[in-house]
């Protein structure tokens, strides 16, 4: 008979071994996710300062230097915005998918001590947290494309005629 009935599963070693592992493994994603989500912040940040940047840069702009200097920046505002919209979508998710991780840590716990039935709820909570960190590495996937993207516009990178015409000088 178990000191603690209802919180091993069966009596033997492989039934607590199991227990654990199963319950580790939200923890371990919920990590993961707390990792995703202070890089996705970070890089937040680093948007933030660089629309400030051009802002600034926008408002000291002399109507003398024309209007392509201006378009150039209001381009690259435009970017950025873009570029905030997704990291705030990734961040977004990636806690929804982390509090959907504690949720089935939750229902994992309570399954071993009440013993009932909570494999629906385990799914369902767990299957979220897969489902919304993907979407969000996602959004940081558009947010990489949208980054790269807005550096080829505004002509941080050199294009590849650009490159050709630069070697034959």
């Amino acid at each position: 008979m178990s000191t603690f009935p209802g919180l091993v599963p069966d009596e033997s070693v492989d039934g607590v071994a199991h227990l654990i592992q199963t319950a580790l493994t939200p923890v371990f994603m919920l990590s993961g996710i707390g990792t995703l989500l202070n890089m996705f912040n970070t890089r937040l940040a680093r948007v933030s300062d660089h629309i400030e940047i051009v802002r600034d840069k926008l408002e000291n702009a002399d109507d003398k230097k024309g209007s392509e200097s201006t378009a150039v920046l209001l381009r690259r505002l435009t970017h950025l915005h873009y570029r905030t919209l997704l990291l705030d979508a990734a961040i977004l998710f990636g806690g929804v998918g982390g509090a959907s991780a504690c949720g089935s840590a939750f229902a994992l716990f309570l399954g071993s001590v009440r013993d009932s039935a909570i494999a629906w709820w385990l799914v369902l909570m767990f299957g979220n947290a897969l489902v919304c960190t993907v979407i969000a590495l996602g959004m940081f996937l558009g947010d990489s494309i949208v980054a790269w993207h807005g550096l080829r516009v505004t002509t941080f990178l050199p294009h590849k005629q650009e490159m050709l015409e630069s070697q034959v000088d």
